[in-house]
């Protein structure tokens, strides 16, 4: 049935922040820690864990072979080995309060809480190649079903399917 709770399991951190998919396991982005979880997603062991590139991670999400953090307190977005938790490079993201982050197989998204705005970027450059308003004042959650984006609120509790 539709909504039914599946399994859970208590995050390693307290305030969770971005979490994203790699095909196998669950990554974490950990506000409070700073701190990056890789999670086992049949028993909710931690992996592996590695201190973000940021000390507040918002925004997570996995290109198919590296994770992509939105960090709120430097405004960067960074993109980040998982095997290494190494920063491979970082670029400014548009505006302060960067929240999440989507990866559509070519470009990241980007959602801003101070601009309001939706961001589409290109992942090499760090260029915005467009954007839109959000739906909400406060967009915080961000992802992309392979046709169209999801967009959260975190202040209205709604949620919002958007076409790219």
């Amino acid at each position: 049935m539709v909504g039914t709770v599946i399994r859970s399991f208590a995050s390693p951190s307290p305030q969770p922040g971005g979490l994203a998919w790699d095909g196998h396991t669950l990554w974490l982005a950990a506000v409070l820690l700073a701190t990056c979880y890789q999670i086992d997603p049949e028993t909710g062991k931690v992996i592996r864990s590695f201190a973000a590139t940021d000390q507040t991670p918002r925004g997570l999400t996995f290109d198919g072979r590296t994770l992509w953090i939105s960090g709120q307190g430097s405004v960067l977005i960074y993109q980040v080995d998982t095997e290494t938790g190494k920063t491979i490079r970082s670029f400014a993201a548009v505006a302060t309060i960067p929240r999440d982050l989507a990866f559509d197989g070519r470009y990241l998204w980007h959602c801003n809480e101070t601009t309001q705005r939706v961001y589409q970027i290109d992942p090499e450059t760090g260029t915005t190649i467009q954007s839109f308003s959000a739906p909400s004042a406060k967009p915080g959650a961000l992802t992309f079903d392979g046709r169209t984006l999801w967009l959260a609120d975190h202040t209205d509790q709604v949620i919002y399917q958007i076409a790219i």
